[in-house]
């Protein structure tokens, strides 16, 4: 299919790997100019060279004001932003610091919170315009063990619906995905870190996983980082252009709600 995407600008943060690697090959692989940025140029510019087509590798730190300004000043306009730099962690809640509270905020939120205030106006301006922000299904349904993380990606959707609010009557679109556990290279060491047995194999972990955690997934299985990205991709996409001020469930089935 053709998501009349060629020739198009656009952003992934967190793209150096996971969701928002396979996001960055996706729309590359459509046509679109894309533009990695990551606090580790070594690694962005590694993952950089597995996409084919146009992309560019920036070193700039997210999580900080200066690192957006670092971005903005050498991509000063895209059409597309995918907001998908993101960390996780399980931690009992009377352990969080106020140091924890920060740093979540300035990853999950305030990163993508920043762009989308330089890049959203002047979509708005030329008519036409996609920002998506990576999201959780914690931002549905709380984790008592990571009740940090839930908040900032409930905060996600939240800013994604407000800035959908401002784009009555015009061609840009704001929506929130919401993924499920998702298989990458930080997800094994996660799920062992819950596991009763931490030395068994990681598919055993994985299983008693979704058995004691995850009982309602109708996957019952991480789902592959392109499957997520599928979804960014089409969102991203002219085609989607009825799809505004959403969040799209892609989650295997884990929540149980209709709506």
């Amino acid at each position: 299919m053709d998501l009349q995407l060629q020739g198009k600008r656009a952003i992934v943060t967190g793209g150096s790997a996971g969701i928002g690697l396979a996001v960055a090959r996706m729309l590359a692989a459509e046509g679109v100019e894309v533009t990695v940025p990551g606090r580790s140029l070594k690694k962005v510019i590694e993952a950089s060279a597995t996409i084919r087509g146009k992309v560019t590798a920036i070193e700039a730190d997210l999580s900080t004001a200066e690192g957006a300004k670092r971005l903005i000043a050498q991509v000063p306009e895209t059409d597309i932003l995918v907001n998908n730099l993101g960390i996780y962690e399980s931690k009992a809640f009377t352990d969080l610091t106020d140091e924890d509270w920060s740093h979540y905020f300035e990853v999950n939120l305030l990163g993508g919170v920043r762009l989308a205030r330089h890049y959203f106006p002047a979509m708005l301006k030329r008519d036409w315009g996609r920002v998506v922000f990576v999201s959780s299904e914690a931002a549905a349904e709380v984790h008592p063990d990571m009740i940090h993380y839930g908040v900032t990606k409930t905060g996600q959707v939240v800013v994604a619906r407000g800035l959908a609010e401002l784009t009555k009557g015009t061609r840009v679109t704001v929506n929130s995905v919401l993924p499920g556990p998702t298989r990458s290279e930080a997800i094994v060491d996660f799920l062992k870190s819950r596991a009763s047995n931490p030395n068994a194999s990681a598919e055993e972990v994985e299983k008693e996983y979704f058995q004691k955690e995850r009982p309602t997934s109708l996957l019952q299985r991480m789902a592959e980082s392109s499957e997520v990205a599928s979804l960014v991709t089409y969102l991203a996409s002219p085609l989607a252009a009825s799809i505004n001020g959403a969040a799209l469930r892609s989650e295997g089935g884990i929540l149980r709600a209709l709506f």
